[in-house]
């Protein structure tokens, strides 16, 4: 028996003025999942993201997560939705002002009850799980490229969600943070169960982390399938796109 959806998007449409981005998409992702979407600068992956979490609505079309319809939910009950749903951004958007520590605990001071004490546990929890627990007290800009990504994932789980979106999570790091990453993106679905959305170029990254892979062209599902058939397809705009990627 397949795992329930959790994730649907039906006949999604999207147009900002004249431009037309989103053309009917229609797309599901079920518990535990970990979807991958491609596709060329400008075919609307960003924005395809940004409607799961109530970031953007649809001009026409639903958004639904875990049975409740994004797009007409307003206020607590959009709040209480989006903090189910981590979110980790293409650069990282730590606060430069503020210590690692202050980075995660910010979220938790605001959106939970847990003490000082179970705040620094909770804290520390997942800067372990990201192997960095000795950078706490550094500040974004005394890290790497891979340790702010490392970083920043662990400030999107803090609240502990089981659905996490990723807007190019590898961009701009060497092979090795590449890796470091897209593993941990795995024990996330491996350990936690977590359900994956995810925008990479990268194809190490999403050679470890895709079950599925969806490509969007021109503001439409073009095909899905597993990132080896998509890779080998005839369609032309598939063949432009793999060929222009370093394999």
């Amino acid at each position: 028996m397949s795992a329930p959806t959790v994730i649907s998007l039906r006949d999604v449409r999207k147009s900002f003025g004249s431009l037309d981005v989103l053309r009917g998409i229609n797309l599901d992702v079920e518990k535990g999942e970990s979807s991958v979407i491609m596709g060329g600068s400008g075919s609307g992956k960003s924005v395809l993201i940004k409607h799961i979490v109530g970031l953007l609505r649809p001009d026409a079309g639903e958004v639904w997560v875990k049975d409740q319809r994004v797009d007409e939910l307003s206020g607590d009950e959009l709040d209480d939705v989006r903090l189910s749903i981590g979110y980790l951004f293409q650069s990282g958007a730590l606060f430069d002002s503020m210590s690692v520590f202050e980075n995660m605990e910010f979220f938790l001071e605001r959106h939970t009850e847990l003490s000082l004490s179970e705040r620094d546990d909770r804290i520390m929890e997942y800067l372990s799980w990201v192997g960095l627990p000795d950078k706490r007290d550094h500040l974004p800009a005394e890290l790497s490229g891979g340790q702010k990504k490392r970083i920043a994932l662990a400030r999107a789980l803090v609240l502990g969600p089981d659905i996490m979106l990723y807007d190019e999570p590898t961009t701009g790091l060497d092979p090795v943070s590449v890796r470091s990453v897209s593993e941990l993106i795995v024990r996330l679905r491996e350990e936690r169960g977590v359900t994956s959305v995810a925008i990479t170029h990268d194809l190490l990254c999403a050679e470890i982390i895709a079950d599925d892979v969806h490509f969007l062209y021109k503001g439409q599902i073009l095909t899905n399938g597993s990132l080896d058939e998509l890779s080998r397809h005839d369609d032309p705009a598939l063949k432009e796109f793999f060929g222009s990627l370093e394999v």
